[in-house]
């Protein structure tokens, strides 16, 4: 009988259990870290056997998904594990369309009917969620996060820890710099600055 291969789930949020669900489809036997143990044990019928902590002094023993959304210390996280032995999987849901020339790096996590097209790469620690359509020779940089429901037109790229809203829509061959926020629902037609938030049909700016 072949053995099954152990995911350690770092963070028992409900972004953790969908990173669960799809870990168990991969043929990943699930178990998860959270800060919150021991006050908190379990995330609905997954046990929860220590804290982040815990599992950097383990983390060679581990195939390791951050199931955190906040990209920055999603990041952090996984540099710290990696440093220490950890090794990153890409997990993809089954039902998620991916071109064969695609590139996924490490820790990306693909959701279910999400596509990402010919020529497109999706850099270490991404998330690309529930539907969200990534087109063909897009970039998405390192620990960014494209929301459900989000489209990337052909050739956009997205910044290190940038993250696009759901439902939001990006024109093709435009960027979104590191570190932005793109609104729910935005429609961007113009490049955004970094570390700039962005809302609204056309997007616009918005000022701190």
């Amino acid at each position: 009988m072949m053995r099954m291969r152990k995911l350690a789930i770092l963070g028992a949020s409900g972004h953790g259990k969908v990173v669960a669900d799809i870990a168990e489809l991969n043929g990943y036997d699930v178990i998860f870290f959270d800060d919150a143990f021991p006050t908190k044990e379990k995330v609905e019928h997954w046990q929860i056997i220590g804290c982040s902590t815990d599992l950097l002094n383990s983390a060679h023993d581990y195939e390791i998904c951050i199931a955190i959304g906040n990209n920055l210390i999603r990041q952090q996280k996984q540099v710290q594990l990696k440093q220490a032995g950890g090794r990153f999987p890409v997990i993809a849901h089954p039902n998620a369309a991916i071109s064969r020339y695609a590139m996924i790096a490490e820790g990306a996590v693909v959701m279910a009917g999400a596509t990402i097209n010919a020529f497109a790469q999706v850099k270490c620690g991404v998330i690309v969620n529930t539907c969200a359509v990534v087109e063909h020779d897009c970039m998405l940089n390192e620990f960014c996060h494209i929301s459900p429901n989000a489209t990337l037109a052909g050739g956009v790229e997205v910044g290190k820890c940038a993250w696009v809203g759901a439902g939001a829509v990006v024109k093709q061959l435009v960027s979104v710099n590191g570190y932005s926020v793109i609104g729910a629902g935005s429609v961007v037609i113009n490049d955004i600055p970094e570390r700039a938030t962005a809302v609204g049909v056309p997007a616009k700016i918005k000022e701190v």
